[in-house]
């Protein structure tokens, strides 16, 4: 009977069937971009003091003895700690669109070079940009507000370069069986990053901001040395295959992999019947085509996948929330709460443990029902309501806590699975059977599309801010969210109607 042996084995036994190389590749990029969030996440921990250094003559007047006016004079940047914020929004939106133009690029790039030097071509560059940016100017007291913005465009451009990468790199090694699962768990990287960068920004902030740059930038640097040693981008590289590891062909794992989202096809039942049989005949019998190196799908036809725009303008929705969170909540809750900025720093990283768990559950969700949609779709309604809950939050740090980490889990979750699993099945479709190198183009496209609205969001979250209050920022983010919902409504009722005729098949057989 076709019914019984789909879910379970994508979720644990199949785990069994990976070797140490795909331990190794999961570990490498995991942890590429946990180093890479880490120097990211301290441009937003060290917030507070960096508008204090720019706007030094509110702390002249609490220690003049330590400050000479001339010296204060020569540094200020700005007039008042609003003039100062607004930059560091602008400096925000600055480094999105930057990062979003990049990604388009890099992931055309990804798909067309060695992914190895263009991931550790974008670590090491964006370390040694954000040491001058952060440390070297401080430590030579330098500035200069166009300086500012010429180093964090170059480091939005570096940065876009490692994400398409690691997510191809993924792809390459873990097929679609389970993929929800395993991509949730990795998808933790930019939670985990962000939680590691909170520590050390705050282990070392009484020493000046710019030691917060300083180690973040270092171990970054070290992190892409070791991952150009280390990585290997495909099976390939050591003389396996996907089938040969796993009993998953790659144009087989995928094909059935996203057929609620891509097709529209009555008979679920059989399909998946006839893909297991492949499956078990590509053991034995390699198909020839597969042996021909494939070829790089162009931009324009990534962009005109089914389910790419939908998906990517839901992300962009999203992404808008979920990185506000990222570059304001220690500002958020340091500014409305009072509280100091290392003990805000280390509140904020609740809202990333919530992240970790809503990604990787949500993921193991959705392998077991086979469908992305409609988990992300619940998890955004409920995303809804926390917002609205989290916006009334008591001045307590535990309640506070409890609430950023229900935030996390529901607004999160969803982000991580979009970025990455969905990413995934988005560039590995029944659609590129001749063309399977568009996993780095896809993952760029839906990524560099989130990274637009998150960009224009920065500076109207600043914006509105600073107008109407951070209440009215919140009901923006309910919005947003509620946006995200919208985009992703006609996949969602495309995979409902295929839940259905599938319950429908499976009643009839029975």
């Amino acid at each position: 009977p076709p019914a019984a042996p789909v879910m379970p084995p994508s979720c644990c036994g199949y785990l069994s069937q990976y070797t140490h190389h795909h331990l190794v590749a999961f570990l490498l990029t995991f942890f590429s971009y946990v180093l890479l969030h880490a120097s990211r996440k301290t441009f937003s921990n060290v917030k507070v003091s960096i508008s204090a250094q720019w706007t030094p003559s509110i702390q002249n007047d609490s220690a003049p003895a330590f400050s000479p006016g001339e010296t204060w004079q020569d540094n200020r940047l700005f007039e008042d700690e609003k003039q100062a914020t607004l930059f560091l929004g602008a400096l925000d939106s600055i480094f999105l669109f930057s990062y979003a133009v990049g990604l388009y690029l890099s992931g055309v790039i990804g798909d067309r070079v060695n992914l190895r030097y263009v991931l550790c071509f974008g670590l090491c560059g964006s370390a040694a940009v954000e040491f001058v940016f952060g440390t070297l100017t401080e430590w030579l007291h330098i500035y200069n507000i166009y300086l500012y913005c010429a180093l964090w465009v170059l480091n939005g451009l570096l940065q876009s370069a490692v994400w398409p990468c690691v997510v191809a790199v993924m792809g390459n090694w873990f097929g679609k069986t389970g993929r929800g699962f395993v991509f949730g768990l990795w998808s933790a990287c930019a939670s985990v990053g962000n939680i590691l960068g909170a520590f050390l920004a705050s282990s070392v902030l009484k020493y000046g901001y710019e030691y917060a740059f300083l180690v973040t930038s270092v171990v970054q640097f070290c992190g892409g040395v070791v991952v150009f040693f280390g990585l290997l981008t495909s099976p390939k590289e050591v003389g396996l295959s996907s089938e040969s590891e796993t009993g998953l062909g790659p144009v087989e794992t995928d094909t059935d992999s996203h057929r609620p989202l891509m097709s529209d096809e009555e008979d679920e039942v059989e399909v998946e019947v006839e893909v297991h049989a492949r499956r078990y005949q590509s053991v034995q019998q390699p198909d020839e085509p597969l042996a021909e190196p494939p070829q790089a799908i162009g931009f324009l036809q990534a962009f005109c996948l089914p389910g790419v725009l939908p998906y990517s303008l839901a992300y962009a929705c999203l992404k808008l929330v979920n990185y506000s969170f990222f570059f304001w909540l220690p500002f958020y809750l340091s500014n409305n709460y009072g509280w100091k900025e290392a003990e805000a720093d280390r509140l904020s990283v609740w809202y990333d443990v919530g992240g970790i768990i809503g990604g990787t559950v949500q993921g193991l969700i959705s392998d077991f029902m086979g469908k992305r949609a409609p988990v992300l779709a619940v998890s955004l309604a409920l995303a809804m309501g926390a917002l609205v809950g989290y916006s009334h939050s008591p001045n307590d740090q535990l309640i506070n806590a409890v609430l950023l980490a229900v935030t996390g889990f529901f607004i999160g979750g969803p982000s991580n699975m979009i970025s990455s699993a969905i990413s995934a099945d988005l560039g590995r479709q029944e659609a590129l059977r001749g063309s399977q190198e568009a996993l780095a183009t896809v993952t760029g496209i839906v990524d560099g599309t989130g990274s637009i609205g998150a960009a224009g969001g920065q500076y109207l979250v600043s914006l509105i801010e600073s107008k109407l209050g951070w209440m009215c920022v919140f009901y923006f983010f309910v919005v947003m969210t509620g946006g995200s919902i919208v985009f992703i409504a006609p996949l969602l009722l495309k995979e409902l109607r295929a839940m259905w005729r599938d319950r429908r098949a499976l009643r009839r057989q029975l």
